[in-house]
């Protein structure tokens, strides 16, 4: 997974559709994503394809129609995105940090200390203090 073209808002949407579903028809994601944004069944049915091609999606084909399960998980995906713009910008980590740090604005305790742990365990991990 090295770089991604732009995702449109349709394209997250089916994503986070998919996610949370782990296998979606077209006709499931049209009714569910498409009816309520008034788009046909085809534009969903292209999305999903899109999807498929940025190799984001698989698809099995069942019966007359595919099915669609995530072949990249969404902290997998964001990931993939932080560290390709990181790598626009220089790739300078400390800065990207810093710019996470700011652009999250962690109102919730929780949230941060399982950001706080999470940083924990990589320098652990990486034999750090």
């Amino acid at each position: 997974m090295s770089s991604f073209p732009h995702l449109g808002d349709l394209e997250v949407a089916i994503l986070e559709y998919v996610w949370t579903l782990e296998e979606v028809s077209a006709k499931t994601a049209h009714a569910e994503i498409g009816e309520e944004r008034g788009i046909s069944l085809n534009t969903v049915q292209s999305t999903l394809e899109r999807l498929y091609r940025k190799d984001l999606l698989d698809r099995v084909k069942v019966g007359h129609s595919y099915r669609y399960s995530p072949r990249v998980s969404r902290d997998e995906l964001v990931a993939a995105l932080v560290r390709e713009v990181v790598g626009r910008f220089g790739g300078d980590s400390s800065a990207a940090i810093a710019a996470f740090v700011d652009a999250a604005d962690i109102p919730d305790k929780q949230a941060l200390q399982a950001v706080e742990e999470t940083l924990r365990r990589r320098r652990r991990d990486r034999g750090g203090s």
